[in-house]
């Protein structure tokens, strides 16, 4: 799975990011355990995650 920088996940729509963690939770978990595929996953999935995070409305 590629890796998305912070920049490449901040021009990215939030629908794109949403489907995009949705491929890297599936790569993540059907990659072998400490494998340098589910690391790229899991890598993807706290960017992403963080991207989302800092789009989330604030009260």
């Amino acid at each position: 799975m590629k890796r998305v920088t912070c920049f490449e996940a901040a021009i990215r729509s939030t629908a794109e990011l949403r489907a995009l963690l949705r491929r890297a939770f599936t790569a993540s978990a059907a990659a072998p355990s400490c494998s340098q595929a589910r690391r790229d996953a899991q890598a993807l999935i706290r960017t992403i995650e963080i991207e989302l995070a800092r789009r989330a409305p604030r009260l």
